[in-house]
């Protein structure tokens, strides 16, 4: 009996063949090696935006197509397979920045600011973790004093993608000094505003780079201002897209690490016998691919249940899972190789040192797991149990 699987509709499988055609078509996997020195890949990226990857989370009428969250997620996930580097550019054109801009901010922002992300001309950024604060946002010490037409940007943000890209940055902040979560809201700044500036820079292990952004009285028009007091949990519901697209990264690593690990036991022999011959071998391999198809179930159910964002339990639970489960298969696959993983010469080397990011960024693990414990216990009938919410 044939295994009933999702079914993919002509809209979909076209977007995923076109851009597993491009990235052939310019050899994104073998050109990924380049990128470890902290190279930013906007050659990919504009690539990319000619097919209107770019502009996938970006309404029609600014020239986007406004696709769901799933179908972002499928496209992440095959440029993922190629270039982790890439698929991390691609996902801050698709992440939390571009909708919280496409869902709150004026008009004229999104007329002027929108078309040209979609084009690859300007790139955006979105500015959450402070040295003391990562997961804790209502502890965030970055605060946002508005003065009649004008708001004052005051603070430090740090561990930021795309510093050095960006041309906009999506600040969250607090507002006017209101404290805790009622006082987190967030501002839209120009990286050419006065007072804005990059004071470091850390090259990660995966080879893009991260920065220190500190805002000294930074002034903005208060119309940047898109969220006042009281936007935290409306910010937190548009990030649940950010733990689709993060784990969607970590899937395509994950199936990217499993194919080098089944063609190289397929190449490789030891005393005239293939390696893909061994059983411990083929124990492993089935390992890996149990564990990935388990993640593309919990991954791909979570991202169905955007309207227009994903449902905070199902995204955390999926993020938790295929997080940690890429980082299993990667290390696995590279065991696999041998001493020739760990060299650079091999793919697995770049993909291991990708998929470590994952668990990090867009919520740690261990935050929420918290968070899903907190809920499971809170949720939980003593009468019915679960199931027959169907929760599980």
């Amino acid at each position: 009996m044939q295994s009933q699987r999702l079914m993919l509709n002509e809209d979909q499988r076209a977007l995923i063949g076109a851009v597993r055609s491009l990235c052939k078509a310019k050899n994104f996997k073998g050109n990924s090696i380049k990128y470890l020195d902290g190279t930013y890949p906007s050659e990919n990226l504009q690539d990319l935006a000619a097919i209107g990857v770019l502009g996938m989370s970006i309404p029609e009428e600014y020239g986007g197509s406004n696709l769901p969250v799933f179908d972002t997620a499928l496209v992440l996930e095959e440029i993922a397979k190629n270039c982790y580097p890439t698929a991390m550019g691609v996902m801050s054109s698709l992440g939390v920045q571009t909708r919280v801009i496409a869902t709150y901010a004026p008009e004229h922002m999104k007329q002027d600011i929108l078309p040209k992300v979609a084009t690859g001309e300007i790139a955006l950024a979105v500015c959450m973790t402070e040295t003391h604060a990562g997961t804790d946002v209502p502890n965030y010490k970055t605060n946002t004093v508005i003065r009649g037409d004008r708001a004052i940007v005051q603070g430090v943000k740090t561990l930021i993608s795309k510093a050095n890209e960006a041309q906009w940055f999506v600040v969250f902040t607090r507002i006017d000094g209101t404290p805790g979560r009622d006082g987190i809201g967030c501002v839209l700044v120009n990286r050419d505003s006065p007072g804005f500036e990059v004071t470091a820079r850390y090259h990660t292990m995966g080879g893009e780079y991260l920065a220190e952004i500190q805002f000294n009285q930074v002034e903005v028009p208060v119309e940047n201002v898109l969220l006042r007091q009281g936007g935290f949990k409306k910010l937190l519901t548009a990030f649940n897209t950010q733990r689709c697209l993060n784990p969607s990264i970590s899937l395509g690593l994950a199936e990217a690490a499993f194919e080098e690990a089944i063609s190289y036991v397929r190449e490789r022999t030891i005393r005239g016998q293939h390696v893909s011959e061994f059983q411990g071998i083929r124990w492993k391999l089935a390992d890996m691919y149990r564990d990935i198809e388990a993640g593309r179930s919990l991954l791909y159910r979570a991202a169905l249940t955007a309207n227009p964002f994903p449902d905070p339990h199902e995204a955390a639970i999926a993020k938790m899972f295929v997080n940690e489960m890429a980082i299993r298969v990667a290390n696995e696959a590279l065991q696999v190789h041998g001493g020739y993983g760990f060299t650079n010469d091999y793919p697995i080397s770049r993909i291991y040192r990708g998929v470590r990011y994952g668990t990090l960024g867009g919520g740690a693990t261990e935050a929420l797991k918290d968070l899903v414990g907190k809920r499971l216990v809170e949720s939980f009938d003593p009468v019915d149990g679960f199931l027959s919410q169907g929760t599980f």
